[in-house]
């Protein structure tokens, strides 16, 4: 079982940017892929941004050039950074983990508004 638990959502203005913070209950070099969902508010979850043991990373269009993904495997934590954020980056950020994508463990989420 892999427990993940996110910091760093909140209020922000357009423009403006955010670094979401995932910690892992286990060292994540045992974790495949590490990585964030979002659900906007009346919307489906997806996949934001993913990022492999070995690297390999995969974002989805709508961030592509604006945020940005890594992991440090000594602290078991991924991050998000996030930049150019728009009102339709409003969301509920899951950070998720697992072997596959999607994944099979996921965080409580964390709420990040951004206000136009």
């Amino acid at each position: 079982q892999v427990h993940l638990v996110e910091s760093g959502g909140g209020l922000v203005q357009a423009g403006g940017s955010l670094r979401l913070s995932c910690a892992a209950s286990v060292n994540s070099l045992s974790i495949n892929n590490m990585g964030w969902y979002r659900q906007p508010p009346g919307k489906e979850r997806e996949s934001v941004a993913v990022i492999s043991r070995g690297g390999t990373i995969d974002y989805a269009d709508s961030v592509k050039g604006r945020f940005t993904i890594s992991r440090d495997n000594a602290k078991s934590t991924v991050y998000l950074r996030m930049n150019s954020l728009t009102p339709e980056d409003t969301a509920v950020y899951y950070c998720a983990a697992g072997v596959r994508w999607p994944p099979s463990y996921w965080g409580k989420g964390t709420l990040v508004t951004v206000s136009s």
